[in-house]
């Protein structure tokens, strides 16, 4: 490769981990702060999924190998299609298992 296309690559490969990094701490904080678990459940499952496809991402840039993108690629494949399906399912369950939301939140649409 040439040199400038080198450093390109090295900052956008560096760019992709601090914005998944940030989206992951992003997830993390919500986790600690949202006063339910359908708040939290639906910060970890965004922000964490986007979080791990950019890490995801720039892993498989760096690598620099065909198939190993690809293994990466197919790992964000999978984060994306099955992280909110997961979160759906557990905030369905915890709501039938009797988890109140917090007060702050105006409706409850499973509640009919």
């Amino acid at each position: 490769m040439t040199e400038p296309l080198q450093i390109v690559l090295a900052l956008l490969v560096a760019a992709l981990m601090v914005v998944g990094a940030l989206f992951s701490l992003v997830a993390s904080i919500g986790l600690l702060r949202f006063p339910d678990v359908y708040s939290r459940m639906h910060a970890a499952s965004k922000a964490g999924t986007v979080g791990s496809g950019l890490l995801l991402l720039a892993v498989g840039i760096h690598s620099g190998d065909l198939a190993t993108f690809g293994r990466a690629f197919a790992g964000i494949v999978f984060f994306v299609l099955t992280a909110p399906v997961a979160a759906h399912l557990l905030a369905r369950a915890a709501h039938k298992a009797g988890y109140r939301l917090s007060d702050a939140s105006v409706r409850d649409d499973m509640n009919k």
